[in-house]
């Protein structure tokens, strides 16, 4: 076959279907932001609400949370991000070469429901803070009860659908803009609204301690009882829920489709921006703003929405953060969902597979109650893809080690991998299985459950001929591999050369940005420290809800003109 024909074969097919090509591949701060911006979100605030309902202790959220998040950190740098970097393929992509056509498509009809189902309840959130703007009531059926509610979910979830439909690079550089902004934010936030509880437990505006910030802690926000009254969760449970909360994306694999673009495996620490900012500090950060809104409104922290709680904590500026933050979430999933659709319709390109369960997205996030429904979601799904990712890890990492032949099933042309088919169903019986004994807590069920599926997987593959040798397939398989670097080398020679932008007005909308960000801090640290009383701490406050909303519109202005600058570089 000339290299012509070779490159034609390759040219029929859509973008996702092969390896990321080398010119493509981005540095770690793509993926920094990336994660920043997926995961200081609008769930954040939820979230921060449901430790409270969860009696959680002071204490047990500081060193838990902490725990958890670097745990997951390191779940998606040592399990996750190899198996990306080695194949450069997304999960759907990779999970057809090994378990056949068959049950690729099921688990990709799961992922595209899950993550068409989360990226609606993102847009939900969004709305929420737009319903609290223009004095829309509050939507606490299953169904919408005002139309100007079902509109403003369309012109939210419009938004996401676009930035989803162009790929990896728009969803990074939306994330890379919204990121910086949202952990000031939320930072911001928690300063504005502690004096509340401070005035609230102690009398005094500013606590004077350590042991007076646990005295808050303990006495308004994480008091150790939970929602009926009882003794609530403990250290190794927040633990749990810290780690356990993305296991579909880490040992699920999912992230394959997003960290497949990494240079380096090492990038997998990236990660650690959304864990270590978004799910500890932002968590942190929302249980403190949704305890001081409680006390301003007289009402419970479970009882607000993130519209509530986000005005009370930022003024105008909380309508931007519940909107963008629901944005960032929802278009990374979305993309996810998009990923999983293209895999289903290989015929179809990744931008019209996104439109089309864009458009489901936008009518799901309709209903009110897939937003309430979140948080179950998020945990079920989470066991239903362990087992995938753990009959993955086990083709990739474990059977080159063993002398089992790794794509043994491809070779062997098999419509679907029964070894495969079968430790996924008996992996869902055995975690599942597990939950309805309540044999240990549901946040660690992933772990039995991922080494059973690994066992089992590598057991039955054995008996169907992975210990057998392909050498035929396999140096076939090498010549596809060099063909499509060869081939990729050809493309890349094709795309316009990026010149660095390193002009001063560039610089100087970049320092703006900066400056924006850093007044911002400064005026909410000015709220927390400068207010020696209860009457100076409000004119405080309103203050920095003013100028506080001035700079975020500075910041996006800057920031956004500074990105379109630098695209602007690229020539032919």
């Amino acid at each position: 076959m000339n290299e012509t024909a070779e490159f034609a074969q390759f040219e029929k097919l859509h973008e996702e279907q092969l390896p990321v090509a080398k010119h493509k591949l981005h540095g770690w701060t793509h993926f920094a932001g990336l994660y920043a911006a997926e995961h200081v979100a609008a769930t954040e605030f939820v979230i921060g609400a449901t430790f409270v309902a969860l009696g959680a202790k002071t204490m047990d959220i500081v060193l838990g949370l902490l725990i958890g998040n670097i745990l997951a950190v390191l779940s998606w740098t040592l399990i996750t991000t190899p198996i990306a970097v080695d194949t450069r393929l997304s999960l759907y992509t990779y999970l057809n070469k090994i378990a056949g056509n068959s049950m690729s498509k099921l688990y990709d009809w799961a992922n595209v429901i899950i993550f068409t189902v989360i990226s609606a309840a993102m847009v939900t959130v969004s709305a929420t803070a737009v319903r609290f703007a223009f004095d829309i009531p509050a939507q606490l059926d299953w169904y919408p009860t005002n139309l100007w509610f079902v509109l403003i979910v369309l012109a939210v979830g419009t938004v996401v659908v676009f930035v989803a439909m162009y790929g990896f690079n728009a969803v990074s550089d939306f994330s890379g803009i919204c990121a910086p902004w949202l952990f000031t934010m939320f930072t911001s936030g928690a300063l504005v609204l502690l004096p509340v509880l401070s005035l609230a437990v102690l009398g005094e505006t500013l606590p004077g301690s350590w042991a007076d910030l646990v005295a808050i802690g303990d006495q308004s926000i994480w008091t150790g009882v939970d929602s009926t009254g009882q003794p609530g969760i403990g250290l190794w449970e927040v633990v749990g829920f810290g780690w356990a909360a993305n296991t579909i994306t880490h040992f699920g694999l999912i992230d394959m489709a997003l960290l497949r673009f990494a240079k380096k495996k090492s990038y997998g620490l990236a990660t650690s921006t959304g864990m270590l900012f978004g799910h500890y500090v932002a968590w942190i950060s929302a249980g403190i703003m949704g305890a001081g809104a409680a006390v301003i409104l007289g009402k419970t922290i479970v009882e607000l929405d993130p519209g509530d709680v986000a005005y009370y904590a930022l003024g105008l500026s909380g309508f931007v953060i519940v909107i963008v933050a629901g944005w960032t979430t929802a278009i990374t999933n979305l993309y996810r969902a998009g990923l999983a659709a293209q895999a289903i319709f290989s015929n179809k390109s990744r931008s019209t597979t996104t439109l089309a369960v864009g458009i489901a997205m936008v009518v799901i996030g309709c209903f009110p109650f897939v937003f309430s429904q979140i948080l179950p979601l998020l945990t079920y799904a989470g066991l239903l893809v362990v087992p995938v990712g753990a009959i993955v890890f086990a083709e990739h990492q474990i059977f080159p080690r063993i002398g089992f032949t790794r794509y043994w099933s491809q070779y062997q042309n098999y419509a679907h991998s029964v070894p495969a088919v079968a430790s996924w169903g008996l992996g869902l019986v055995f975690g599942f299985g597990l939950n309805m004994l309540n044999l240990m807590s549901f946040y660690y069920l992933f772990i039995p459950t991922w080494f059973f599926t690994i066992a089992v997987y590598t057991l039955l593959a054995g008996r169907y001929g992975a210990k057998e040798k392909y050498p035929v397939e396999e140096a076939k398989e090498q010549r596809r591999n060099r063909a499509i670097e060869e081939y990729q080398q050809d493309q890349a020679s094709e795309e316009p050369l990026v010149i660095k932008d390193t002009s001063a007005f560039s610089k100087l909308l970049r320092t703006v940005a900066l400056l924006a960000l850093g007044i911002t801090l400064a005026l909410a640290a000015n709220v927390l420290f400068g207010s020696a009383d209860e009457n100076s701490y409000d004119a405080n406050r309103e203050t920095f809800y003013f100028y506080g909303f001035i700079c975020t519109v500075t910041y996006f202005i800057t920031a956004y003109w500074a990105m379109k600058r630098g695209k602007a570089t690229a020539v032919n």
